[in-house]
């Protein structure tokens, strides 16, 4: 009998060696204005790079998906779809008030699954939106106690401070406290993974740069006045449906702004100055954030577990700076749903991959576990409400094997509105050369779109208009085109999958 459970702890020893740590690392509100996007993706015109050296470096290391789509442009829908590997449309979260568990159903999240695997979970910080719509961080997901962190700075008066560095000494930033918590919580970890007794999920969340932009003082001097500048298009785009359009609520809450007498309303801008310290205020907040980045990956080097973790980086959605008179996301404009990804995986990315291919947050769920060498996850079936774990995207992994392979052709997001006392939601397909939206009535009891009844709809050209400046979804010449796209976003996302994506799960 002794021998049996020697030769069970030895087998179940080897499994654990077999398979990677993963550090999970999400930055709130991060458009991808990195020096890693810079190119035809890169977000906006005429913009400066932001100092980013410690994500640029991890980029560099890692699988970079230069087009990659959230499925919802606001933070708990987004985070509840990634999370969970699922559309809204199949969690019912389209809000910052409703729990996956209570609508959707209770879903497998990715650290629930791998601490389902014998994997120790740790989060901290903006994981989940926190509160009652991740019933506060979703406690399923994790082994270890969460640390949300204290906002010691914030205030609803001011959208942004720079706070000197001699007072952050005592009353550390809401950040510097997060990556603190995952350098301590990496050393009490580290013994059990390099045994190979206890993998872990190490889930790092960081707040900026979420409103209000609060940074320490220091860091401001990597953007000079001078090499701030105004979006090119501060204005809407042109035959744009009002339907599309948001007043910027999040950023008017905030006093400093309401004294500027902005409203949010359709061409209408804040003033230059403003946006200006708007703008380099939110990338001082990414510089900031950046360092953290850099010293929780450092101490990961330090332990010696960097060539046995996963690393995964990703921004739960774009940013508006003013780009079309806006701010904030709340829409379906490409600089709101296109966000950074990029997923570094030992062994297999060190020379770094770069991907142009349409990629979505739900395939983050599927290529982990794929990279850590933990069983897979089937494709989510038509109904999957009942299903607890599955996917409705398609692991990543391929790309790196073959950057050629067939894959999807479109990428999915979605944004709700009320309209003529009627829920409305917004569904759009992004393609490898337009984005076409149609606002149709929308049906909550069932969560189903009825394609009957269109209120509107927009076609971007992003071959000649990238920044989507014009909307030609009423040009006649664009009449076959916006046809084709129609057909293809009312089939909907399994319709994009090549076979391979299929081959394994339920299929379509």
């Amino acid at each position: 009998m002794k021998g049996l459970w020697i030769f069970v702890i030895v087998n179940i020893l080897a499994i654990s060696k077999g398979r990677k740590n993963v550090l999970f690392i999400v930055m709130d509100d991060l458009r991808p204005q990195l020096g890693a996007y810079n190119g035809p993706y890169f977000p906006g015109s005429g913009q400066s790079l932001m100092h980013t050296p410690n994500i640029d470096g991890l980029a560099s290391k890692s699988l970079l998906l230069k087009r990659a789509y959230v499925q919802q442009a606001l933070c708990s829908p987004s985070r509840a779809s990634f999370m969970t590997g699922r559309r809204p449309d199949t969690t019912h979260v389209y809000d910052l008030y409703t729990y996956f568990r209570s609508v959707g159903g209770n879903f497998t999240t990715i650290p629930q699954y791998f601490k389902s695997k014998g994997y120790e979970t740790a989060g901290m910080g903006k994981i989940y939106h926190p509160g009652v719509d991740s019933n506060n961080n979703d406690p399923l997901s994790w082994s270890m106690p969460y640390l949300r962190g204290d906002h010691n700075w914030e205030d609803k008066n001011h959208s942004w401070k720079g706070i000197p560095d001699s007072l952050l000494k005592d009353r550390p930033l809401i950040d510097k406290q997060i990556a603190d918590h995952a350098i301590n919580t990496l050393q009490h970890l580290a013994p059990a993974a390099k045994s190979g007794h206890k993998p872990f999920f190490l889930a790092v969340g960081f707040y900026r740069p979420h409103l209000p932009f609060v940074f320490p003082q220091s860091f401001i001097h990597n953007y000079p006045w001078s090499d701030v500048h105004v979006p090119d298009n501060q204005f809407a785009p042109r035959s744009m449906p009002t339907i599309a359009w948001t007043h910027s609520n999040e950023l008017w809450s905030y006093q400093d702004i309401k004294d500027t007498k902005f409203t949010g309303d359709i061409n209408t801008t804040l003033p230059h100055a403003t946006v200006i310290k708007l703008r380099r205020a939110y990338y001082t907040s990414v510089s900031w954030v950046d360092s953290l980045i850099g010293n929780v990956l450092a101490e990961l080097s330090r332990l010696g577990l960097d060539s046995n973790t996963v690393v995964s980086f990703v921004g739960d959605h774009g940013w508006k700076l003013g780009e079309h008179g806006a701010w904030a996301k709340h829409t379906n404009f490409n600089v709101d749903t296109h966000a950074p990804m990029m997923v570094k995986i030992p062994g297999m990315t060190d020379k770094g991959i770069v991907s142009e291919k349409l990629t979505e947050f739900v395939d983050l769920f599927p290529t982990l576990v794929e990279a850590a060498g933990v069983s897979p996850v089937p494709l989510c079936p038509e109904n999957s409400a009942t299903v607890s774990v599955c996917h409705e995207g398609q692991s990543l992994i391929p790309l790196i094997k073959n950057p050629n392979i067939a894959w999807k052709n479109a990428s999915f997001s979605q944004y709700p509105r009320r309209h003529s006392h009627h829920d409305i939601m917004g569904y759009t397909i992004t393609t490898d050369r337009y984005r076409y939206t149609e606002w149709v009535r929308f049906n909550k009891p069932t969560y189903k779109p009825d394609w009957n009844t269109v209120v509107d709809a927009e076609l971007y050209d992003h071959q000649v208009d990238p920044n989507e400046n014009i909307n030609k979804v009423h040009y006649h010449s664009q009449s076959n085109i916006k046809m084709q796209l129609s057909q293809q976003l009312r089939a909907g996302w399994r319709d994009t999958l090549p076979s391979s994506a299929i081959s394994h799960g339920f299929g379509r």
